[in-house]
């Protein structure tokens, strides 16, 4: 997510912080699920390839910080804690974004150890790795070379990780948004990409990784071949062909404050806001068609799932009251579910981003959306996306440090609708 552009890593102790719609589509006679387990039956330890597609296995982006640094590490206690608030709400993937931390392979044992409590408890991991250019977020990147040293150590750690659980880690991304140019503080050309991707794929067919991990890299759709002929070059070609499936990024949100005409335009009402959020999901079914539409040409019969979407449902800049009005939790809910319903019945994975709100991600501003991408808050207050979730009794007995599950604005809409941003100025 782009909010990794504005926020320089810790150093030091922390070191470096930082094809079609046919895709793999949901044949009940010979596609597995995830969600109609009996209580005492093991986990199915299900192939990406199960996965990815799959209805029955939603997907979700997740990091379980709850303080303003990541230097803050969540305890297994908590990560186990939200772990079944999502399993509970039907989540059976989950996304992380780089093992140079311990939250991702604590992410991994929390889910191990839910599996030892209850041997029918079912949860994957897409695990992230994370690939920076050389001199990354120190003011003056080199984008034509990479890191090297630190790239290599990271994807040693996520080969690690995998080989130690194959029940679990189901796919390896190699980089988030590090091919996309307006990254500015890090981005590296796909060759380096593809570099990584090789090498996985070739640990593969020696036998030292599981034959049935997928691998890709997770990027903006422009970097896909949906931008520009700025992004169209052999080394992607390439890459298309060496990754198992493309794991593209839409978001719609921040083209709001740059795209009037989600809002206002000849024959639309400034004020249909339900319509406005049906134009922001056209325009993520456009910028996947034009992944699609590059990607097969290059390989006809590759797979395109959604690595990233969402929608903030607080702003005080850009997409705020003094912006372009688009974060608020109403349109947020809008957005949510016109993606589910979408990927789903295409039998497209959506990693959503993401489940709970994280305060690291802009700690100097708390009102700044970056902060308010999560369909729980902070406190886990479920958003208007889950309400109808916490009247049906999903999260009963479920807590978040401490707090019960409930609704945000004490579950009144009433009060909600005072807080929606209508589009018109």
């Amino acid at each position: 997510m782009r909010s990794l552009l504005l926020l320089n890593p810790i150093r030091g102790a922390l070191a470096r912080i930082g094809g079609t719609l046919v895709v793999l589509l949901c044949l009940t006679a010979t596609f597995a699920s995830c969600g109609d387990a009996n209580p005492t039956d093991p986990m199915k330890h299900l192939s990406a390839a199960e996965l990815l597609g799959n209805p029955d296995c939603p997907a979700i982006s997740y990091g379980g910080y709850r303080e303003t640094s990541r230097a803050e590490q969540p305890t297994l206690d908590q990560l186990k804690e939200d772990i079944r608030i999502l399993h509970a709400m039907g989540i059976r993937f989950l996304r992380t974004y780089n093992v140079q931390l311990p939250h991702a392979s604590n992410v991994v044992q929390a889910i191990a150890a839910l599996n030892q409590e209850d041997p029918s408890f079912e949860m994957y991991v897409m695990l992230g790795i994370w690939i920076d250019c050389a001199g990354a977020w120190t003011g003056s990147p080199n984008h034509a070379e990479q890191d090297f040293e630190a790239n290599e150590a990271e994807i040693g750690r996520a080969v690690a990780l995998a080989q130690a659980h194959p029940d679990i880690v189901k796919v390896l991304a190699v980089g988030n948004e590090a091919m996309v140019h307006w990254a500015a503080s890090y981005f590296v050309a796909p060759g380096v990409i593809l570099h990584w991707v090789n090498h996985l794929q070739d640990l593969k067919a020696q036998g030292d990784l599981p034959s049935d991990l997928w691998v890709t890299s997770s990027d903006n759709f422009a970097s896909w071949g949906g931008g520009g002929p700025e992004y169209h070059n052999a080394d992607l070609d390439s890459l298309i062909q060496a990754v198992d499936f493309v794991s593209m990024h839409t978001y719609p949100f921040h083209d709001t404050h740059y795209n009037p005409t989600f809002w206002k335009g000849e024959g639309l009402d400034p004020h249909d806001v339900d319509g406005a959020m049906a134009r922001a999901v056209a325009y993520s079914q456009n910028q996947y068609a034009q992944v699609v539409n590059y990607v097969r040409r290059i390989d006809a019969d590759k797979p395109v799932h959604i690595g990233e979407t969402g929608w903030a449902s607080v702003s005080d800049g850009f997409y705020g009251p003094e912006g372009s009005r688009a974060a608020d939790e109403y349109k947020q809910a809008l957005f949510h579910q016109g993606m589910r319903d979408w990927t789903q019945s295409e039998g497209i994975s959506c990693f959503y981003f993401e489940a709970f709100d994280e305060p690291w991600k802009s700690a100097a501003n708390p009102t700044d959306s970056e902060n308010h991408f999560g369909l729980f808050t902070r406190s886990g207050e479920a958003k208007y996306a889950l309400w109808s979730l916490v009247e049906q009794g999903v999260f009963e007995g479920l807590t978040r440090d401490g707090h019960a599950i409930k609704p945000t604005y004490s579950g009144e809409r009433e009060l909600l609708d005072r807080h929606v941003l209508n589009p018109a100025h």
